[in-house]
């Protein structure tokens, strides 16, 4: 592995651990607050860990031992070979774009005018080599951060760190920005923060899912995203889920709720600890309970009408239904309505935790 990372910040209440292989990008997703950008401040050296250790190519670069155990270690931010990318390009303004990527190898003791080779080479592959004689005040956010990119690079880290680097531009401009940097991190050893699922989909090999400090839940992105098994993993990929037990081939929730759906493989038996999944458009709002087919029916109270593009999303604690304007209007719906949410067995998927 290239990275092992066991490490715990007490005052914030993370304790996480993981590894990243070499040539792997691993996204750490969860709600504000997690812990995901204490996981990168630790890993960067700019957060000392109350315990544990961060190790890079068998390289201590932060260690706070228990008593007995190997000596404390840490190494300063500057000597890590650990590059970290924020929302913000942060680009240094007296500078033009190609002595802002020349920065990195310089600072490595290469001469001027090699930097600055290197520096045009990894302009050209983020698509920016026309940029170069120009200021950062002279760029647009998503110029900016191609640059900010290309500056990281050119520095050949040994890991790189991403904290939501696509956060604070334009919606216009990211996806070309996404598609560069799924380009140019391919061969590159990342850990990337990110709340955009396509991003988790496009750039990430594999997902950790932290909540409360603690990692929740891991494993291939299409898989994490298509089977989620946390709260925050099934709203990130648009889905509404329901946790229970397996009884008489439904799926019986805490609270008493049942749901009929369709078990995938391996197929869960009577007592299995199950997650039901629907997507919000396979959701019909009643205001009375409906007869006709055979269909999951839970009694809900609307919290929430929020006009989107082409349809209304209506959510009831923690469920939501995606329906049409005309739906909302003809039935009245407005926070404090009971209503009913109904959605066929075959649009429910069933799957052991």
């Amino acid at each position: 592995m290239t990275l092992l990372y066991d490490a715990g910040v007490t005052d914030r209440g993370v304790d996480v651990s993981f590894e990243v292989a070499e040539g792997e990008t691993v996204a750490l997703l969860g709600p504000n607050g997690a812990g995901k950008s204490t996981v990168l401040s630790v890993i960067a050296g700019l957060l000392r860990p109350d315990r544990g250790e961060v190790v890079l190519d068998g390289r201590a670069l932060t260690r706070r031992p228990s008593k007995g155990a190997a000596p404390e270690a840490q190494v300063p931010p500057h000597d890590r070979h650990v590059a970290l990318l924020a929302q913000e390009a942060l680009l240094f303004p007296h500078l033009d774009v190609r002595d802002n990527v020349a920065f990195g190898p310089r600072s490595r003791g290469l001469g001027r005018e090699p930097s600055r080779g290197v520096a045009d080479r990894w302009l050209a592959e983020v698509g920016a080599r026309d940029l170069a004689a120009r200021k950062p005040g002279e760029l647009s956010g998503g110029q900016a951060q191609r640059v900010a990119v290309a500056r990281a690079l050119a520095a050949e880290p040994r890991l790189l760190l991403l904290d939501e680097p696509m956060a604070a531009l334009d919606v216009a401009v990211t996806p070309a920005l996404r598609q560069m940097l799924r380009r140019v991190l391919a061969d590159q050893t990342v850990v990337l923060i990110t709340h955009d699922a396509l991003d988790a989909l496009l750039l990430a090999d594999r997902v950790l899912v932290l909540e409360g400090g603690r990692v929740v839940e891991e494993g291939p992105s299409a898989q994490v995203l298509a089977q989620p098994r946390s709260a925050f993993a099934a709203q990130l990929a648009g889905l509404n889920m329901l946790t229970g037990i397996w009884r008489d081939e439904m799926v019986v929730t805490e609270d008493g709720r049942t749901l009929a759906g369709q078990a995938l493989d391996p197929v869960p038996t009577t007592g299995d600890a199950v997650v039901a999944v629907f997507r919000p458009h396979t959701v019909s709002i009643f205001l009375e309970p409906p007869g006709g087919s055979p269909r999951n029916v839970l009694a809900v109270s609307v919290t929430d009408v929020e006009p989107q593009a082409g349809h209304v999303r209506v959510r009831a604690g923690d469920l939501t239904a995606d329906v049409t304007a005309r739906a909302v209007a003809e039935l009245d719906l407005a926070p404090g309505t009971p209503a009913y949410f109904a959605v066929k067995a075959n649009e429910v998927s069933v799957y052991a935790t």
